[in-house]
């Protein structure tokens, strides 16, 4: 495996074109970007703007009619052609990945002390016993009082955010140098999105790990990231620190973004912003697929 240089990003995407089917339908076009070692990027866009693609390609993830070019490199090592073998020793040790939905993710056959202990065993050789003990230490790292129980448990016997904090737990346990986040709360109540948020915030600080924070809430982004990325139709058409993004979009997309989550600048009557106020998607789509 590759070896990463002083000053070389732990990141590295460029030119990165996804594209699905017989038809090649684009999902991603031309996307090149960088995160360094502790860095919290945030990406946020509308469905279907690439963000879940973008993530599944840095993690090698993408189904067998995605059509791959450009370069793709965590840790100095080129994620796109690798095989599943070299690509086995970079997830879960290098980098990690929490998905949207846990219900889906975690096997329902088995409890979620030994999913999380599948992960050490794969990539530490520990042993049964030093296992256990530090699945239940990482279990209570982020945030389940009641680990040894959990540990015990299937995930169908879990709450949303138990189940949640458990896969936290599983992406999280090797000290992984780069944490993607695919949406990780979109499915919780906000209470207890507040909780999960803490303890992802904690976690990350105290592992020293870098973060691609994926989502659509940018309270949420806010909230986890410093720097926020905005795509649009497989682009990134804005990047920059959260306060400069949010606080002062130049993109005519990121301002109808912005204009939208704002709802408290709304006077009561007055019409609630759209997007399509602001920029209108629909045409420059049109003159780009033409």
């Amino acid at each position: 495996m590759a070896t990463m240089t002083a000053g070389q990003p732990l990141l590295q995407v460029q030119d990165l074109d996804v594209c699905f089917g017989r038809r090649r339908i684009p999902a991603v076009r031309g996307l090149s970007f960088e995160l360094g070692r502790g860095q919290r990027l945030g990406l946020i866009g509308e469905s279907g703007s690439g963000k879940s693609v973008t993530s599944l390609a840095v993690m090698g993830l993408l189904p067998d009619n995605a059509h791959v070019s450009g370069s793709v490199q965590v840790n100095a090592h080129e994620v796109i052609g690798s095989s599943d073998k070299e690509l086995s020793r970079l997830r879960g040790d290098v980098m990690s990945m929490v998905f949207q939905e846990p219900m889906t993710a975690l096997d329902p056959t088995m409890t979620c002390g030994r999913q999380v202990a599948e992960v050490l065993r794969l990539h530490q050789g520990a042993a049964p016993g030093a296992a256990r003990q530090a699945v239940v230490d990482m279990l209570e790292r982020v945030g389940l009082p009641t680990a040894s129980r959990i540990a015990d448990a299937y995930p169908h016997e879990l709450s949303g955010g138990q189940r949640q904090r458990v896969m936290m737990a599983m992406a999280l346990v090797n000290a992984p140098d780069l944490v993607i986040c695919d949406e990780p709360t979109t499915a919780l109540d906000v209470t207890v999105q507040a909780r999960v948020l803490k303890v992802l915030d904690e976690q990350l600080d105290a592992a020293g790990a870098a973060c691609l924070f994926i989502s659509h809430d940018l309270a949420v982004v806010s909230q986890v990231c410093d720097e926020v990325m905005v795509m649009w139709h497989g682009r990134v058409v804005e990047r920059g620190s959260i306060a400069q993004v949010l606080g002062d979009p130049q993109h005519g997309y990121t301002k109808g973004l912005v204009a939208t989550a704002r709802l408290d600048l709304v006077e009561p009557g007055q019409r609630l912003p759209v997007v399509e106020d602001f920029w209108d998607g629909a045409a420059q789509r049109a003159e780009e697929d033409r």
